[in-house]
């Protein structure tokens, strides 16, 4: 593997680039935890939620379908649009060739519609599977969603993001970024989910452990 930053240098860099933006972040995560957000999500052991949706082109795929050549690593994310998860595909995207040679597959999920999907293949690669949860129903159903309160709206709204454009709906819905690692028999072998979606799990230690699936 080409030597590259580790992600969470990359996250550090995102941070640094807009402190201001630091205490609202800081007071939003700390209401998602206060409401124990994303704590019922899928957990190592578990069996992930089969599913099918479509992806950046409009074709339809299922979980069985992704996992039947092997273990797949599957990211929610938020959206090109967002920094953090900019920086994480980014860093995905550095490392997909070292995924490949463990075994396993990227699938990335975002709820972006409109073209802005497709456009993350600049950033991952054309190998990887982007995948389009519309109105977030998947997120929703594994407990990875939330509703963004009106400050934050506002203040995005402020900054020129409009979520209801970017998600195609006026539910003001976000997903917590999260990463698993899935195998052939659709149980979580690797669980990531925080609601501070300035931290990320590391490619590097996803990559060992579907290395170790092998």
């Amino acid at each position: 593997m080409k030597n590259t930053p580790a992600l969470s240098e990359l996250l550090d860099e995102c941070r640094d680039s807009t402190p201001e933006w630091t205490p609202v972040y800081d007071a939003f995560v700390a209401k998602l935890r206060r409401g124990a957000v994303a704590e019922n999500a899928p957990k190592v052991g578990e069996r992930f939620l089969d599913f099918a949706i479509p992806d950046a082109l409009g074709r339809y795929r299922s979980l069985t379908e992704l996992v039947s050549d092997g273990p797949i690593v599957l990211s929610f994310n938020r959206g090109g649009w967002c920094p953090f998860c900019h920086g994480e595909l980014s860093a995905w995207g550095e490392r997909v060739d070292a995924l490949a040679a463990a075994g396993g597959r990227f699938v990335t999920i975002t709820g972006e519609v409109g073209g802005r999907a497709e456009r993350l293949r600049d950033l991952i690669g054309p190998d990887a599977s982007i995948l389009c949860d519309i109105d977030h129903g998947l997120a929703l159903s594994v407990g990875l969603a939330f509703h963004c309160d009106a400050d934050l709206q506002q203040r995005y709204r402020a900054c020129g993001l409009d979520l209801a454009d970017i998600y195609g709906g006026p539910g003001w819905i976000l997903p917590v970024p999260a990463t698993f690692v899935i195998d052939r028999e659709q149980t979580v072998r690797f669980a990531f989910a925080d609601p501070d979606f300035r931290v990320r799990a590391e490619p590097d230690d996803v990559i060992a452990v579907v290395a170790g699936l092998g």
